[in-house]
């Protein structure tokens, strides 16, 4: 069974052969898809079912008549439609073509526009379209000439960024051969002899910025559980460009690098309230994704539980908090091209994929997204739900290949420890079962996971038996994370056992542990609390009795 996308639409062959009502309907679809992506419209399919009619025909010119009906009823639309095409029932059906329109918007010809959303068509309201002008490029801001001129710049500048994006692994070796010029005009820095905006926030002075319009701004609030504000930073009207920017907002955020610290047997596991990773997208996504046509702060307000994120501008028209794991729009291309080049944030429309899978790696809530015009707020929770399963998920790292689409679902199933499929496929933004089996079949495939229960009540769980091998097994941990009266209860538990052993015995018996380490301990505990028998290489360690003399060192 086929299924609409968000470029995909499937129409009954009756909406060209009912009159006005039809071609109306399916105008609004061309529109809506123009405004988006563009798109295909398959004609001859019924509308539930999406297969052909058995036994139907159409003649060549249904489908000719068709296009020139619907061009007069779409402004700003490139359509065309295929041949007549016999599908193997021999039905038959053909294929409208809606081209994107790049730099104009689309509008059915009573003046009405629309826009596709994952595999729906819905009106532009009037607020939206500023965002849909952005779209179209038919105000870009990021490329639009600015009153800078190049050589007013610090041209050390061009040359610092223009080394930094030779030095990076992400660009072609095309891009490395360049001159420094040739570098800012690729990512659109310079127009001829001015700054782009663009430009300006990357190469421009203190006083060039302070001509701006729109220049990033930053706002970090820290407030207490009662949340009283009780430290700001404000980042303006200075000459960081963003790299400096964002580098300097990590160092300033302490509050931000706090940990949980879990017993781990006899070590200690630390987890950041906020991976730096998850925490770097965010920062990121928040300034590259803004809209720099409204004049506004980025805020950063940092909760004792939780971080919310808010830059200027809702998410672009076609993303929303249902769709950002799968939908693509980058409302600032060239911005965001140099920022994935210097090696700042993950590639276009990977960055949620990333926060999902170590959020799942840490049993942590997903992030919140709430969006309008004015403002997309993001909420990242610091709790992790349940502490229980972190040894489960450290196992499976450690012994199992997965991939960030299998690690993100094993995550959410241990975390649910039931997961229906419907669930499932709500919390991983998936519209039908085919594309929900290509996140599970790899972790079915090796026993991972089990499913039991059948289509709409089937549901997901943790292999019982991985649970036991997890239990059973003795993940090494580094004393990286161990206090020194923890390794030397360990050397005092081991010579209770083993007496009269030298340090390369006791060193086997703790495989975890460096030998130096142990041979620095036990030197530290001789005459206090070990006796030596034994010179030089013979020398053998036993645990001090009390009443004992002091044995001297030969």
């Amino acid at each position: 069974m086929n299924s609409e996308t968000q470029t995909v639409e499937y129409k009954s062959l009756q909406k060209i052969r009912t009159g006005d009502k039809g071609y109306r309907d399916l105008a609004v679809t061309c529109v809506a898809l123009a405004n988006a992506q563009g798109g295909l419209i398959y004609v001859g399919y019924d509308d539930k079912k999406k297969h052909t009619l058995p036994g139907q025909t159409i003649q060549t010119d249904e489908v000719n008549d068709a296009v020139t009906r619907l061009r007069s009823l779409c402004f700003n639309v490139g359509l065309s439609a295929s041949e007549v095409l016999t599908d193997e029932t021999g039905s038959q059906y053909f294929i409208i073509t809606v081209f994107p329109s790049m730099q104009s918007i689309a509008s059915t010809s009573d003046g009405k526009y629309y826009m596709r959303f994952a595999d729906k068509c819905e009106p532009v309201r009037s607020e939206d379209m500023l965002r849909l002008s952005e779209m179209k490029g038919c105000f870009q801001w990021e490329i639009k000439r600015s009153n800078s001129l190049v050589e007013e710049t610090n041209i050390s500048e061009l040359h610092k960024l223009a080394n930094e994006v030779r030095a990076s692994n992400r660009i072609g070796d095309h891009i490395r051969q360049m001159d420094d010029n040739e570098i800012a005009e690729h990512y659109c820095l310079i127009d001829e002899r001015y700054l782009t905006n663009l430009g300006v926030l990357w190469l421009g002075t203190a006083k060039q910025k302070n001509r701006m319009s729109y220049p990033i701004t930053v706002q970090y609030i820290v407030y207490d559980a009662d949340e009283n504000k009780i430290r700001k930073v404000e980042w303006r009207n200075d000459v960081k460009n963003p790299k400096e920017l964002l580098e300097n907002i990590e160092k300033e955020a302490v509050e931000l690098t706090y940990y949980y610290e879990f017993p781990n047997g006899l070590f200690r596991k630390q987890i950041r309230h906020y991976h730096p990773k998850v925490l770097r997208e965010l920062l990121v996504n928040a300034i590259v994704h803004q809209s720099m046509t409204i004049s506004s702060d980025i805020m950063i307000k940092a909760y004792p539980d939780r971080l919310e994120i808010s830059n200027p501008g809702g998410l672009p028209l076609g993303v929303t908090k249902d769709n950002i794991l799968h939908t693509r729009y980058r409302r600032n291309p060239h911005f965001i091209e140099l920022m994935f080049a210097l090696g700042l944030m993950e590639g276009e429309g990977s960055g949620y994929n990333l926060i999902y899978e170590l959020n799942s790696m840490e049993v942590k809530q997903k992030p919140l997204v709430q969006s309008d015009f004015s403002e997309c707020v993001v909420t990242q929770y610091a709790k992790i739900l349940n502490p229980e399963i972190l040894p489960l998920l450290d196992y499976v790292m450690k012994y199992y290949q997965l991939t960030q689409k299998d690690f993100t679902v094993f995550g959410i199933i241990a975390r649910e420890q039931k997961m229906y499929s419907t669930a499932l496929s709500k919390e991983l933004q998936l519209s039908d079962d085919e594309r929900l089996r290509s996140y599970t079949a790899a972790l079915l495939k090796q026993g991972l996971i089990l499913q039991q229960g059948v289509h709409k009540g089937s549901y997901y769980v943790i292999n019982p038996l991985l649970i036991k091998r997890a239990k059973a097994d003795k993940i090494p941990t580094t004393l990286k994370t161990v206090e020194s009266d923890v390794l030397e209860s360990l050397i005092i538990h081991d010579l209770e056992k083993h007496p009269q052993s030298s340090i390369s015995e006791i060193a086997s018996r703790l495989p975890e542990v460096d030998i130096r380490e142990v041979r620095k301990m036990v030197y530290g505990m001789v005459d206090d609390k070990l006796e030596i028998e034994g010179a030089n290489k013979n020398r053998r360690y036993s645990l001090k009795q009390n009443g004992d003399k002091k044995t001297n060192r030969k």
